[in-house]
């Protein structure tokens, strides 16, 4: 046997080994990049997101953690409402499936700053003034008060336009 034969013999193992972490490797890679049918949204935030025209209905898999309205000439609004992924389903009249899209609802991308009192947690948006805010997993006393409090102002304010329409 030649002396370039046993040297093609020993590295033989090295490369499939090396052949054989790529392939182990790979996949873990293919799962960390997000695919072309991932629709990316940060939560509490809307992304608009075309779709061919003849949709007719649209089915959410979590609403808790997306919603989607079917907007005119085939556009939808994908609003983030909670952390995590969940996919929706575009359907035309006859109930064949047109899109299968996966939702992934990411975190804020402003400057957010959580404090932690005990079990309690507290957000503050930083931009630049910090400023508390209602997130998602904070202490329920601000996150009530707030909501109650957006809830009389949406209230204050549709009974004034209402109220401004009727005097017209």
């Amino acid at each position: 046997m030649s002396f370039s034969c046993l040297r093609r013999r020993a590295r033989a193992p090295f490369r499939f080994r090396s052949l054989l972490i790529g392939m182990l490797l790979c996949p873990a890679v293919a799962f960390a990049e997000p695919t072309a049918d991932t629709i990316a949204v940060n939560v509490d935030q809307a992304k608009l997101v075309k779709l061919p025209g003849r949709v007719a209905t649209i089915v959410v898999g979590n609403p808790l953690i997306a919603d989607v309205t079917l907007q005119n000439g085939g556009i939808v609004v994908v609003t983030g409402k909670g952390y995590g992924a969940t996919n929706f389903i575009a359907m035309d009249r006859s109930g064949d499936v047109l899109v299968d899209r996966v939702i992934q609802v990411e975190g804020p991308t402003d400057r957010l700053i959580t404090v932690y009192r005990g079990v309690e947690r507290e957000s503050y948006s930083c931009m630049p003034i910090c400023q508390r805010r209602v997130t998602l997993g904070d202490g329920d006393s601000f996150f009530k008060s707030s909501m109650d409090q957006a809830g009389a102002l949406n209230t204050q304010a549709t009974g004034s336009a209402s109220a401004s329409g009727r005097s017209n």
